[in-house]
Order: structure tokens, then C-alpha cells, then sequence
């Protein structure tokens, strides 16, 4: 076994036993679930923000590679694809703030659900911005890509031909039944901040993706 497939492997107990420990916890404490093991700076957030910043660093790795190879398109846009999971790894857990115990500006405490320096919580008036505006598209986009791309990406054509141009690292069907259990799972479970662990094995899925997709000969 390789050492990316032992990785792979690594990540996918790791989702296990995350989704394992939701459900026993969720079951047994919902307090402790939603005051400690999801809650902000805990185990599930921090993980979040960890895995999004390892998918930033393969991605990284992999527009480096690209460049070398003189595939300038591919190296490009595989940076930017880096540069968004760093941003959503560090928007994850405020960018440190936190961490380091530094304030908000003055227009974060204005306009910021939590006073926070972030921009997934930002406020125009009650309305919630990127929640409402991007919080749907959002999630139909995640699921197209999780669910949609690996049953289509196999027959080629079109989608499969975009994909590859952009070079758009490609999951497998174990990473959509993963996806689909995952959101079922969670979401029957009937307690607060359950959607945080979501986002985890969301960043441990796309690490698995990342490192070992339908079409590393296009994305690395």
C-alpha cells in the first residue's frame, strides 16, 4: 500500500469514528455535545479548521507540480482552489482571533453576527448576508460535486472534459455514499450545532479527494 492510499485510509477511520462518536454523544449528552464537542475552539471546529488547511497545503503542492510541468491553466487554477481553503480554514476559526486574543475592528463589531473578524457572519441589518445569499448555492454546488461529478465524471463527455480543463480533482463513489450517509445521519440527530461535524467530514473528505481523485494524471 501506498503511502497516500495509507492516508486515504486513515482519513476514511477517521470519519468513522467521527461519525460514531456524533452519535453516541448526541444521544447520550446533547449538552455536552453542543456546549463542548461542537462548540466553538473544541475538538469539532478545530478539526474543521485543521483538515481545510491541510486540503489548501495538497492543493498548494499539487499547482506547484503543475507549473513545473509547464500546465500553466491547471497550475493556476489549482492555486486559487489552495487559496480558497486557506481562506476557509482560517474564516473557520476567525483567523486566529481567539487563539491570539485580539479585538475586532470597529466595522466587525458592528456588522458582525458574533463581533467577530470573519466574513461568513457578517450582518446587513437581520439579514444574515452569506447565509442567505450563498448559504443555499452553496450546498447545491457541494452536493453536485460530491454526489453528481462521480457518477457522471466515468462516462466522460462534457462535464468530464471541463472537469479535466479545470483540472477539478474528482471524487470517488465512496466519497458521494459518504456524503449522502453523512447528511442523512446528522441530520436526524436532534440537538444543537450537529451541522458543525458536517463541516468536518466535509474537510476530511476533501483532503481523501484531494490526495487520491478520479483523475490525478489532470490535477497533479
Amino acid at each position: 500500500m501506498t503511502l497516500l492510499r495509507k492516508c486515504d485510509a486513515a482519513l476514511m477511520v477517521t470519519i468513522a469514528a467521527t461519525l460514531i462518536a456524533t452519535v453516541v454523544i448526541a444521544i447520550a449528552s446533547p449538552e455536552y455535545f453542543s456546549l463542548v464537542f461542537a462548540a466553538e475552539d473544541r475538538l469539532v471546529e478545530n478539526g474543521t479548521a485543521f483538515f481545510l488547511l491541510v486540503g489548501s497545503i495538497v492543493l498548494a503542492t499539487h499547482a506547484v507540480s503543475l507549473a513545473r510541468q509547464g500546465r500553466t491553466g491547471a497550475a493556476a487554477l489549482t492555486a486559487l482552489y489552495a487559496l480558497m481553503f486557506f481562506m476557509a480554514a482560517g474564516e473557520e476559526i476567525s483567523w486566529g482571533q481567539r487563539i491570539f486574543g485580539w479585538e475586532s475592528s470597529e466595522f466587525f463589531q458592528q456588522n458582525n453576527k458574533q463581533d467577530e473578524t470573519n466574513l461568513h457572519n457578517l450582518m446587513v441589518g437581520d439579514v444574515h448576508l452569506t447565509k442567505s445569499l450563498f448559504g443555499p448555492v452553496l450546498t447545491i454546488c457541494i452536493l453536485l460535486y460530491l454526489v453528481i461529478l462521480p457518477l457522471i465524471y466515468p462516462r466522460g463527455g462534457r462535464i468530464a472534459a471541463l472537469a479535466d480543463t479545470m483540472a477539478v480533482p474528482v471524487p470517488w463513489l465512496k466519497h458521494a455514499a459518504i456524503a449522502l450517509g453523512a447528511s442523512i445521519l446528522i441530520a436526524l440527530l436532534i440537538v444543537d450545532r450537529k451541522w458543525e461535524v458536517y463541516e468536518l467530514i466535509f474537510s476530511l473528505l476533501m483532503v481523501s479527494i484531494f490526495i487520491l481523485p478520479q483523475n490525478p494524471d489532470k490535477t497533479r
